[in-house]
């Protein structure tokens, strides 16, 4: 009789900072072949718009990457890039995709710098600008892994925005200083987005303002005080009002409540920014997951291995993890996720489809050396969980209790 075969899809987001979403994907399979040498593994490495979008969509595409130096978070030039896709015999308009994580991300300000009222998304427009100098008339910007809180602003200032002060003057870099802002000058804007489809790929529940604005959520991660916190929030109100009464009108995007709408609070409000001159903000998934076949790829395998840095309350608010998970259940495959860490909340993600979960780091280390290691210890942690789950299936039913 023909012995079957495990099927495992390994399914797993980027480690911040540490590994690719590819890396990570590799490491789980290693760890797994460690037990099941003949194991079927399928390999899909996941993204979220935030680190290794642009290159892992130039690799799924057979697209390009195209390098840029731009203006970094903290407003030194950093070496960036943007890739592009179609072109050629491809059918459509040349599309690029812009992440901002490789211009404008947290990664890229320096640990004693990191200050969201001073950290700018200028780059991201000259990302944006670069693009369409290329002749990309199709820009697909993914959000995630940002070190910003601007709104924006200092991307729609590099596409030709003049934001002023009551005093007429240019408005400093960063969110610290939008509660200053009185005025948008749209008639610099660079003319060529009115031609272009401008898409940005954020998670829905981010949004711009009130009790679950992206400062209040994200801003004590990026290194602001309660106060600054506070001071951002205000920035971003200001921003939005401004937004909505002196660039929206000129886009057509008035419809669109800048404060509230799904994704407004991507990338520190980046999403609230772009929106203004007529982007149009997706779930991610929809976009970046176009073309994987994932829904059937999870459906063949007997269970799926999903993974990333950090598993908490934010996990089931979008996260690579939670939507793996979802679609699996659909499919009725249970999941194991691989995690760095295990926070408060982490164990929310049952009800999104995860039936188990485990931290990979074997003692307590640094920071420094747990990301240097991280590849190891998915592997060690992969190797773990195979072990557990073969001795499961070699146990005796449990007798039913007496009555």
């Amino acid at each position: 009789m023909t012995r079957h075969t495990h099927r495992i899809a390994i399914a797993p987001s980027g480690f911040k900072e540490s590994l690719s979403a590819a890396r990570v994907a590799e490491a789980i399979a290693t760890g797994v072949r460690r037990v099941i040498p003949d194991a079927d593994l399928d390999l899909i490495p996941l993204v979220d718009g935030g680190e290794g979008t642009a290159e892992a969509l130039a690799l799924a595409g057979g697209g390009r990457l195209v390098p840029v130096t731009a203006t970094g978070p903290v407003g030194d030039p950093v070496a960036s890039h943007f890739a592009l896709l179609g072109g050629g015999t491809t059918p459509g308009p040349l599309t690029a995709v812009v992440e901002m994580a490789a211009v404008a991300g947290l990664a890229l300000v320096p640990p004693d710098r990191r200050h969201p009222g001073a950290t700018t998304t200028y780059g991201v427009g000259e990302l944006i600008r670069a693009a369409l100098d290329a002749g990309a008339r199709r820009i697909l910007v993914g959000c995630g892994d940002s070190g910003t809180s601007d709104g924006g602003a200092g991307a729609l200032q590099a596409l030709g925005a003049r934001l002023t002060d009551r005093h007429g003057r240019e408005l400093r870099p960063g969110g610290g200083a939008l509660h200053e802002l009185e005025h948008i000058e749209p008639s610099g804007l660079d003319p060529r987005l009115a031609d272009a489809e401008l898409l940005v790929a954020c998670n829905p529940y981010n949004v711009l303002c009130g009790k679950r604005g992206v400062a209040r959520v994200f801003g004590p991660q990026k290194g602001a005080t309660p106060a600054e916190v506070e001071l951002l929030s205000a920035g971003l109100e200001r921003l939005a009002a401004v937004l909505t009464r002196d660039l929206a009108p000129a886009s057509g995007a008035t419809a669109l409540d800048l404060r509230t709408a799904p994704g407004t609070g991507a990338s520190g409000g980046l999403g609230a920014g772009l929106a203004s001159v007529g982007a149009r903000l997706l779930p991610r998934y929809d976009v970046l997951l176009d073309g994987l076949d994932l829904d059937a790829r999870l459906a063949r395998a007997d269970f799926v291995i999903t993974a990333e840095g950090a598993l908490d309350h934010q996990t089931v608010r979008g996260k690579i993890p939670a939507e793996v998970a979802r679609r699996a259940q659909a499919a009725g495959v249970p999941v194991l996720v691989l995690a760095g860490t295990i926070g408060p909340g982490a164990q929310d993600v049952r009800a999104v489809g995860v039936d188990a979960y485990s931290a990979i780091l074997p003692a307590p280390m640094t920071l420094v050396e747990a990301i240097g290691r991280s590849g190891e210890f998915l592997a060690d942690a992969s190797e773990r969980a195979m072990r557990i789950m073969a001795l499961g299936t070699r146990l005796a039913p449990v007798a039913p209790l007496a009555a």
